[in-house]
């Protein structure tokens, strides 16, 4: 199968109405603003019971695991800071799971804009659980220059 291929494959896989895919947007949403409110416990209720958090040298499974990450990272590292994405694709696997990749940051106090240094790309893998929209597995990494 070739690239373009596999492409069309998945771009078809399903069809997702507009306030439905909203919906599943909406997840990220959440968890945009538990950082602004550095509330751990509304981030870690943003994904499913057994959601996923991989960043580079973190693995976090279990809403128990990402509100524990997420309190210390609160505290300390990310005190005070933000975060900001746009989706560059969106892939509706099935009407209950869609792919988002983004491009994004952290936004350190006073920051209008993300630096390269806090420059992410990411994944967010979201499923409608429980007749709610949530995430099932996040991951990023460094945008780089690419």
């Amino acid at each position: 199968m070739s690239e373009s291929d596999e492409q069309s494959t998945v771009a078809s896989a399903a069809v997702l109405p507009e306030p439905e895919r909203m919906a599943a947007q909406s997840s990220i949403q959440r968890v945009v603003d538990a950082w602004a409110a550095h509330d751990a416990q509304a981030f870690a209720e943003a994904f499913t019971p057994d959601g996923s958090m991989i960043l580079p040298g973190v693995y976090a499974h279990g809403r128990a695991q990402i509100r524990f990450f997420m309190a210390s990272a609160f505290a300390v590292p990310y005190f005070g800071t933000r975060v900001t994405g746009a989706p560059i694709e969106v892939k509706v696997l099935s009407p209950n799971v869609v792919v988002f990749v983004n491009n994004g940051g952290v936004l350190a106090p006073g920051d209008r804009k993300v630096t390269p240094e806090r420059a992410i790309r990411a994944t967010w893998v979201v499923v409608k659980h429980d007749s709610r929209w949530q995430i099932a597995v996040y991951q990023n990494c460094p945008a780089g220059t690419a």
